[in-house]
């Protein structure tokens, strides 16, 4: 159990990295759709960590059913607390939150030294480790949403300087694919089981995500004024919005600024275009002549054609400075990490930006809920798959099969595309 414990200790580093510089106002923040409040999310990850891992079994001093403090069910069961009264809570000060935390944290600690061979709690501590650094990531863009100062995590991204063309199309031959994780692979969410056969024809997939330079000729053309682009959701969403470029895009005196964090940086071309959301990518694919893959289509191209299925696009091997972008504070342009390439030339499938993909989110066949209910099955149908991961993303959370999954309209997270050829090329 050694292992989990370090990822525990780890996870909460990250979270404390991310969110102990700011200001008491700004813990508390602006009711927005989009956001939480900072301090009612570190008491709920640890109220997360708490309620799965010490008051779901026995052999901890804390009682099943009983709360380190009181009345946390009341103030942090997401599952049971609306978000728009997140607010409005009477929560604990920052002091009190940590000191929950740190108390949970060392009970699981104690218990995982006490229990080494308990697999039920090994999975639930997996469980509690993957949602806080999921966490994490959200606290990640919602200091980019709020204008907070960019967090302190150190240098922008891992292995910048080792770069290769990565133009053009990778040719897949498709047929019978086995989608998602297949059994005995360790921890994987619900959403992902089991492997199961589809039949995917060939496609043609770009090797790389689209840049900053080509999504600006989208817009430079028109892109956001030219209706046969967009679906009528999308342009119903750009007309509400009134966006006529990227969320973070500013032009002045000719030139295309963004804004990262508090920050105003003349745009770079290079790195992959980020802050679209699927109706953004969608018209630039109509625009481009092109498409998005379907989440099978980008699995193939990841995983390649044999038979074994990697975990990561190189392989079984945990992602190296120059294969991923991962856990980092910022991109690297969309021909980095060519030590990271798949079977057929894709680059940066894992790590940078996540990907919007053409799919739905939906189960897959004979999916069955666990414990955790609330984590995939009330959003299918309603969302639109993300595959690959973020830099913001730590490297133990991601592989091939995993599944993210946001509404169409979410541009504030951080997500690009790649794009197909037409199907019928």
């Amino acid at each position: 159990m050694d292992h989990l414990s370090h990822q525990l200790i780890d996870s909460r580093r990250r979270t404390h990295l991310l969110t102990l510089d700011l200001a008491a106002e700004q813990l508390s923040g602006p009711r927005l759709a989009i956001v939480n409040p900072f301090l009612w999310e570190l008491g709920h990850v640890a109220w997360f960590q708490e309620w799965w891992c010490l008051r779901q079994g026995e052999g901890e001093a804390t009682a099943v059913g009983q709360s380190l403090i009181d009345g946390a069910d009341a103030l942090y069961d997401s599952s049971r607390v609306p978000h728009d009264t997140r607010w409005d809570l009477p929560l604990p000060s920052l002091r009190t939150t940590l000191d929950y935390q740190q108390r949970v944290l060392e009970r699981v600690l104690r218990r995982l030294e006490r229990e080494a061979g308990n697999e039920s709690l090994a999975y639930f501590v997996q469980l509690a480790i993957y949602h806080e650094d999921m966490h994490a990531e959200a606290f990640h863009y919602m200091r980019q949403t709020l204008r907070h100062p960019a967090p302190a995590l150190g240098e922008s991204g891992r292995g910048a300087g080792a770069r290769a063309p990565a133009e053009g199309d990778a040719a897949v031959g498709g047929g019978s694919f086995r989608l998602g994780a297949e059994r005995g692979t360790g921890f994987v969410f619900d959403n992902e089981k089991w492997a199961h056969e589809v039949e995917v024809p060939p496609f043609r997939i770009s090797r790389r995500a689209v840049s900053n330079r080509e999504f600006a000729q989208f817009v430079e053309a028109g892109g956001y004024e030219t209706r046969e682009f967009w679906s009528d959701e999308g342009w119903s969403w750009k007309e509400q919005s009134l966006v006529r470029a990227p969320r973070y895009w500013a032009r002045q005196d000719g030139v295309w600024y963004e804004r990262r964090f508090q920050d105003l940086n003349a745009l770079e071309a290079d790195l992959p275009v980020m802050h679209v959301n699927w109706h953004e990518a969608k018209a630039y694919c109509r625009y481009a002549g092109r498409r998005l893959p379907s989440e099978a289509e980008w699995e193939l191209a990841a995983c390649g054609e044999g038979r074994g299925k990697p975990r990561f696009p190189w392989g079984d091997a945990a992602p190296g400075a120059g294969q991923a972008n991962l856990g980092a504070a910022g991109r690297v342009p969309a021909d980095a990490m060519p030590e990271g390439d798949g079977a057929f030339g894709c680059r940066q499938m894992i790590g940078n930006v996540w990907e919007w993909t053409e799919s739905v989110f939906l189960p897959y066949p004979g999916f069955v809920c666990d414990p955790y209910r609330d984590y995939s099955q009330p959003w299918f149908g309603t969302r639109r798959v993300l595959r690959g991961g973020s830099f913001a993303t730590p490297a133990r959370l991601i592989r091939n099969t995993w599944r993210n999954f946001f509404t169409p309209e979410r541009n504030d997270i951080f997500a690009g595309f790649r794009t197909c050829a037409p199907s019928s090329d």
